[in-house]
Parts: C-alpha cells; structure tokens; sequence
C-alpha cells in the first residue's frame, strides 16, 4: 500500500478534532513522561519556546509557567478542536500563543526560538526530516529540540496491546499509517537527529505505568490517544468494534493487577531525547 501523507494527515486531523476534550482528560495518565520531557528541556525564564502537535496544550501551559517571567510558547497543531480545548483549559493565555499550523511548514521566521519541545508527535509526521530541517532553522544557533517518542513495541504494552488486536481482526487500514514505534530504538532516533544536523544528542528512557480499573477503562484510554486510528474505528460496525474490546479483554490478562481483581496495571516506555542546534 503506497503511503498518502495528504490523506494521513487529514484522518490524524479529523481523529484528534474527535477526540479533544477526552484526550486533555486523560493526560494523568502521561503525567510522568510530560513532566521528565519539560525537565530535559532546560527552560529558564525569558525563553521563547514551541511546542510541535501540542494538542490540547498541557505540557505548552506547563511551559509557559516555566519560562516566566519574560518568557512565552507558541503552541501549535494541525488540529483546531485541540488547540480550542487547550485555550479553555489555560489558566495563561496571557504568555501561551496558539496557531493552527503543519509541524513540516512552520510559519516562523529562521532563529526566533530558544527551545522546541515535540511530545510524542516525532513519529506521526509523515516525513519527519522536514519536521527537523523546520525545528533547526527556527531555532536560534544553541537553541535546543527536546521530544519524547514511544519506545519498541515489545516494551509498550499500554499501545501494543490495542494495536495488535487490530492488526490481528482487522484488515489492513484503507489509508497507511506510519508506526507509532518507529523511532523506539535509540540508535535509530540518534541517527535520524544527526543527519537533521543537531549535535550534543542525549536520548534516555522513559519508563512508566497506567492503572485501569477495568478493560473497557483501557479500551477507551487507547481510543483517547489514537488520533486517526481512533477516527478510522469509529467509522467500522458496532459489532466489529464489540469483537475488538473483547479481544483486547484476552490479550491484557498478563496485566491483570493484583489485588484488584477487575484491574490492569500496563508498562510503557519511551524515549526522551535533547539535541543542540550548533552554532
């Protein structure tokens, strides 16, 4: 299947847009990866920052605090519904600026920014290296990139779980998608990060783990974070959407937390990486 990166991104579009107001919900359950993001960042204040894909705009909030005073962020999606959820939500509207805008044609002037944080967005650009080629001309000589990806598969049980049901019931996707576990490997997120131009590479996991009360607390948990995959599936039956919940029951019986007998404790990693734009 040949790879659509206009359709790709109208379908991230559409499932983020969907899903806005319950994604910004279930930020808790990332609260350890966005808070070890921000502290690898070096923010100090008085830094112009932006954030790529910042959804609802928690960890760009969070930012925003960080960089004051003098200090503000730009937060920016391709998805609107996100960003009017996060400027409901902000509490500093004031040093948060948000802007409908593409990761891969940033409409920035070249060496404004100080700092550029990516959380977990790395891998659902369809062609990441014109992300980066965009990240390096904003950001000024000494300015740093800081972003999270998911690590392997094998070592991401919390999205592996859902994603291989689907793999395994359904057929494969009308419009291609880019895995989510590309850039897991830190050999490989080094390299990509090096032909991008950035130096001073520092790439280090992320371990942490999400609590359900029950599966269908974990179904819908995925289907918050899915973005595209969460469109495509609501787009399928009723039934079929029935026989995928109880085939995801199965597969999370390894993660059954005890004592709770109806729980599900699930591991995720991933990788934080920070990078310097040279001089």
């Amino acid at each position: 299947m040949s790879f659509d990166a206009r359709r790709f991104k109208a379908m991230e579009r559409a499932g983020f847009n969907r899903i806005a107001e319950r994604y910004a919900d279930s930020a808790h359950l990332r609260a350890a990866l966005a808070g070890a993001l921000l502290d690898n960042a070096d923010l100090a204040p008085g830094q112009c920052v932006l954030d790529l894909a910042s959804g609802p705009c928690l960890l760009a909030a969070e930012a925003a605090r960080r960089v004051q005073p003098g200090g503000h962020v730009i937060a920016t999606d391709i998805a609107e519904a996100m960003l009017a959820e996060g400027a409901q939500r902000a509490d500093n509207t004031d040093t948060l600026l948000l802007a409908a805008a593409d990761a891969e044609h940033l409409c920035v002037a070249d060496q404004r920014l100080d700092r550029v944080l990516a959380g977990l967005a790395l891998f659902m650009f369809p062609h990441p290296e014109l992300a980066l080629a965009e990240i390096r001309r904003v950001l000024v000589p000494g300015g740093r990139l800081t972003l999270s990806v998911w690590g392997m598969r094998e070592k991401v049980p919390l999205i592996a779980c859902a994603q291989d049901c689907i793999a395994r019931l359904l057929p494969a996707p009308k419009i291609a998608r880019p895995s989510v576990f590309r850039f897991g490997e830190a050999a490989i997120l080094e390299a990509l990060l090096q032909q991008a131009g950035f130096q001073n590479i520092r790439i280090q996991p992320c371990d942490f783990f999400c609590d359900f009360n029950d599966t269908e607390a974990y179904w819908q948990a995925f289907l918050d974070l899915a973005g595209g995959a969460a469109e495509a599936l609501s787009r399928l039956p009723d039934s079929t959407r029935q026989t995928l919940q109880a085939a995801v029951a199965e597969d999370l019986e390894p993660y059954r937390a005890m004592p709770t007998p109806s729980g599900y404790r699930l591991p995720a990693r991933a990788l934080i990486a920070s990078a310097i734009r040279p001089h």
